[in-house]
């Protein structure tokens, strides 16, 4: 029913592109034997807007954009995610998911209206070629980055593979501009990154796109072998800032860490749309203890991944609350014009908990210590999903609160949060210190009703 009602609309939205007298006959030729004869009647008030603007505007109006421009608004106006996506966003998008791309291999910011690096990606053509961390990147084949957007910049970057692109550089210690040339190539963005603690397997998740459960298999298999099985004491999964992604990578990123059971329920707005997803049977880590880090600034998948091994008492949940954000978006092409990103169900954990507006609260929580120069400012009170506007609801819950600080050091010594996992799966600490533990007793009853704007990722051309 959803679809046709869909396609009735853009055929309606096309056509207006003509001129709304026909958007108005043909919307009144339906209403004449339609039960949704008021919906009609509100396509028509569309059209006659719509004419009104298109003959007494001050300036001749570009007819494509108004009309995407008013399907955006309509998706806006629904919930925070969904939105009309343009051919060119859309492109954007797949890249992301995809992890993999034609371009440079550097992380880039804006600092003073220049690019700035943050760091060259290993082995990729940025890196071979030179390009340094605190680079300033003043020129692309020659024009200057002055007064061009991070995104046209990186767009700019990005391209074919095996395409050279000139890039001038300013370089602490180089009296004159550096120029590097750099032919692009397939880079591909590992979501994964993993490391040896002593005797505890340290990986982090910074997304959920298509090489997400791959890597993550790899990354097991290789710290087992760097630590050895007799001297693995268990894993610490980090998912602090991570803004979520794929929902089939989240659903396998939970069945490596469980035996069987429930992952995650979805329900849409009828009963028979209601979807299960389920573990097959091999635990990856062998039954491994393991401590998943959570923050105001995990969303999404990552809230799936937790939600699923908190239910299932498989990984002890450490941290402070996740963002909340517990609805599904389908993607639905529109051909050459590009997509629409529409909330089409809620997820829930294996318990039934929706997380919607109110995150997944950690089993331990550990509030982030902040350093000396954060301590006398005023933090910015958290952002969570029930911050914005117009939200979702959660029916189950009383009161919808989400998210938490997103803050994570640098460093990984002064990483409370971190060092309390490590130390947890070591079995050197049992509980929480002392504020910590009395916090999270009060909070207990919450726990049971189930209880961050995500980070923007930097680009990387």
């Amino acid at each position: 029913m959803r679809k046709t009602d869909f396609a009735f609309w853009t055929f309606l939205f096309m056509t207006a592109l003509a001129g709304a007298t026909t958007l108005l006959n043909v919307s009144q030729t339906y209403s004449a034997t339609s039960p949704n004869t008021s919906l009609y009647r509100q396509l028509d008030l569309f059209g006659d807007v719509l004419e009104r603007v298109r003959s007494d505007y001050v300036e001749k109006p570009d007819d494509s954009k108004l009309i995407k421009n008013a399907i955006n608004g309509m998706l806006s106006a629904l919930d925070p995610h969904s939105a009309y996506l343009s051919a060119e966003s859309f492109s954007d998008m797949q890249v992301q998911t995809r992890g993999e791309f034609g371009g440079l291999g550097i992380e880039v910011t804006m600092e003073d209206q220049v690019v700035k690096v943050v760091a060259p990606i290993d082995d990729t053509p940025a890196a071979r070629a030179g390009v340094q961390a605190n680079d300033l990147i003043t020129m692309l084949d020659g024009e200057s980055i002055v007064g061009m957007s991070l995104e046209d910049a990186v767009k700019k970057m990005r391209g074919p593979v095996d395409t050279p692109i000139i890039l001038t550089v300013v370089r602490k210690g180089q009296e004159e501009p550096i120029e590097i040339k750099i032919v692009r190539d397939v880079i591909r963005i590992n979501p994964v990154k993993a490391r040896v603690e002593d005797d505890v397997a340290y990986i982090k998740l910074t997304t959920f796109n298509e090489q997400t459960h791959a890597n993550l298999t790899k990354a097991v298999k290789d710290l087992r072998k760097d630590i050895g099985d007799d001297k693995l004491k268990g894993y610490v999964i980090d998912l602090r800032n991570n803004p979520g992604g794929l929902l089939d990578q989240a659903i396998s990123v939970s069945d490596d860490f469980l035996d069987q059971g429930a992952i995650v329920i979805t329900k849409g707005r009828n009963s028979e749309e209601t979807q299960r997803s389920s573990a097959r049977r091999g635990d990856l880590t062998d039954g491994k203890k393991v401590v998943v880090l959570i923050n105001g600034g995990s969303a999404s998948a990552s809230e799936i991944v937790a939600g699923a091994l908190q239910d299932h008492e498989r990984a002890t949940i450490v941290g402070t609350r996740s963002f909340g954000k517990g609805s599904v978006q389908t993607i639905i092409p529109l051909g050459t014009n590009g997509a629409i990103r529409l909330t089409t169900a809620r997820y829930y954990t294996p318990r039934n908990r929706s997380i919607q507006a109110k995150g997944i609260d950690p089993d331990i929580l550990i509030e982030q210590e902040l350093p000396d120069e954060l301590k006398d400012k005023t933090p910015p009170k958290p952002r969570g999903e029930a911050s914005l506007r117009g939200h979702l609801k959660n029916k189950d819950v009383e009161e919808e609160e989400s998210g938490s600080s997103a803050y994570v050091p640098k460093e990984p010594e002064k990483d409370t949060q971190l060092q309390f996992a490590l130390n947890f799966v070591r079995g050197k600490v049992t509980a929480p210190p002392p504020k910590a533990k009395e916090e999270t007793e009060e909070k207990q009853p919450e726990t049971e009703a189930g209880a961050a704007k995500p980070d923007e990722e930097k680009p990387k051309p």
